[in-house]
């Protein structure tokens, strides 16, 4: 069965608010729609490359995530270009900007 859905904004604090909780840096860099709105999260490395993640689901409705940006991290100018398109398809999404040297995901995430 599937997980009920929260408003994005209360996922996107609550994301926020667990990964300060190890010391990390982070950031909301755009809100979106505050009941429905996609969220971003970019997972920043220490030389400024970055993986962005997308909210999706999986085919049982459970919350997941998937590296739209591909399997490698992308140059800073490269991570914009992402984030510009997805932001084109649907201009309702929020972005999250995550200190994550090891580009993986500080809160709990399924990755698909």
């Amino acid at each position: 069965m599937a997980t009920p859905r929260l408003r994005s904004d209360i996922v996107a604090r609550a994301l926020l608010r667990q990964c300060g909780q190890d010391g990390r840096s982070a950031m909301m860099l755009r809100r979106g729609d505050p009941d429905a709105g996609g969220i971003l999260v970019v997972l920043l490395g220490r030389d400024g490359s970055a993986v962005v993640l997308s909210q999706t689901r999986t085919a049982e409705g459970e919350a997941a995530w998937v590296k739209c940006s591909g399997e490698n991290p992308l140059p800073p100018e490269e991570t914009q270009t992402c984030l510009d398109r997805q932001l084109r398809y649907d201009p309702d999404l929020w972005v999250l900007e995550v200190e994550a040297p090891d580009f993986r995901p500080p809160f709990e995430a399924t990755l698909l």
